[in-house]
């Protein structure tokens, strides 16, 4: 903010002629020279600092047709150990690759000469995530670092020492994402997140959820998921739409202390659930404007949005989600940034492919249905992040 000066200007001096008092007066003395005000000055503004960063990403995005826009938007997997079907995405456009265990064989240096492959442009490093919590979901076989199901009951300082360490094991096999950091909350032991959560009341999951980004800040970037909370949602997202009763008083009050506490910490993405909280909006998380309105204006995050495995809207059998194009169109229009695809070795068997995306994605900008500023700010964030970790 600038702050404005007024500067009040000088009064111009007037001279006083002196008479003499008799006639025959002697010679009027010379008028004094009027005094010159002072000019009045505006003060030259500060310049503001340039952020090399925000200006290489400018640079960038200037130079990206709306097909190329709506292609960085992606991030999918391709099946096996030989790079080059996981390069072919990166090739065609696609920000980035999520790791599954059928792409990890032996040990982290076999790993991390698969992700080395991926790599096209050092300036602009491709994402590669990997879902390493530890414990029930972990795909690296050399993280030997605590899981949730003894962290939850150990000090919080436990928890950061744990996900330093898997930080580094994510790295070691080339990664530069985890979605590893579960900020979901339950007590319920018959929860299908119950295993995975880091506390089963929100004040403890809040301090293990941040103690978790502190321990991998600076070595990986950290996931918070699943956004806006699993444990009160029964049932399983990966086959149907989870549905939560709270109120969203309720849900300030309890599930969004971790993710607030993990945002606060300096998480890079969080990840949205495909699941609902009528409360607040039908439709799933992951593809609601109001809960990314939520993420972004009340709890304040900056970061790469991600969905969850899109292909799990389809697998639920609702007609509503059985359109990986209408599915791809509503997430990005809610407010995503980030599309991911745990894709098979076939994708079109269902009916899924990058071209298709990209179309869709671009069609639904074309149209107005996704404004240029929509698009061009989810771009941002997720070429800020894939910068930054170059």
């Amino acid at each position: 903010m600038r702050s404005s000066r007024l500067l009040a200007p000088l009064l111009v001096a007037v001279s006083v002629m002196t008479l003499a008092g008799c006639a025959g007066a002697g010679p009027t003395a010379a008028p004094a020279a009027p005094a010159t005000p002072s000019a009045t000055r505006t003060p030259t503004p500060t310049p503001t600092p340039i952020d090399p960063l925000a200006a290489w990403v400018d640079e960038r995005m200037a130079g990206l047709s709306t097909q190329q826009k709506a292609a960085t938007m992606l991030m999918l997997h391709a099946p096996g150990t030989d790079p080059a079907p996981s390069r072919a995405l990166i090739d065609a456009g696609a920000s980035g690759v999520i790791l599954m265990g059928d792409n990890v064989s032996g040990d982290a240096p076999s790993l991390a000469a698969l992700t080395a492959a991926l790599v096209a442009d050092p300036e602009l490093p491709p994402l590669i995530g990997v879902d390493q919590e530890g414990g029930e979901v972990s795909r690296l076989d050399w993280d030997a670092a605590a899981s949730a199901a003894t962290l939850r009951d150990a000090p919080p300082a436990a928890t950061r020492e744990a996900f330093a360490a898997r930080a580094a094991s994510v790295a070691a096999g080339g990664a530069n994402v985890n979605f590893g950091v579960i900020a979901d909350v339950t007590s319920d032991p018959g929860s299908f997140i119950s295993g995975r959560v880091l506390g089963i009341d929100p004040a403890g999951a809040a301090e293990r959820v941040a103690a978790a980004v502190a321990g991998e800040r600076g070595t990986v970037a950290s996931t918070l998921k699943h956004f806006p909370g699993h444990g009160g949602a029964p049932g399983d997202s990966h086959t149907s739409i989870p549905t939560a009763p709270s109120s969203l008083a309720e849900w300030r009050a309890g599930p969004a202390l971790p993710f607030a506490a993990g945002i606060d910490a300096g998480a890079e993405l969080v990840m949205t659930g495909h699941l609902a909280y009528p409360a607040v909006d039908a439709a799933p998380a992951s593809l609601s404007p109001e809960w990314h309105r939520i993420l972004r204006e009340e709890l304040g995050f900056d970061g790469v949005v991600i969905t969850d495995d899109m292909l799990m809207l389809q697998h639920n059998g609702l007609a509503e989600y059985a359109d990986p194009g209408e599915n791809a169109v509503r997430a990005v229009a809610a407010g995503a940034d980030l599309l991911l695809y745990v894709l098979p070795a076939d994708p079109s068997q269902f009916g899924i492919s990058v071209d298709g995306l990209v179309a869709s994605i671009t069609a639904a900008v074309d149209s107005g249905r996704i404004s240029e500023e929509r698009l061009d700010e989810a771009v941002r964030h997720v070429l800020t992040l894939r910068r930054s970790l170059a």
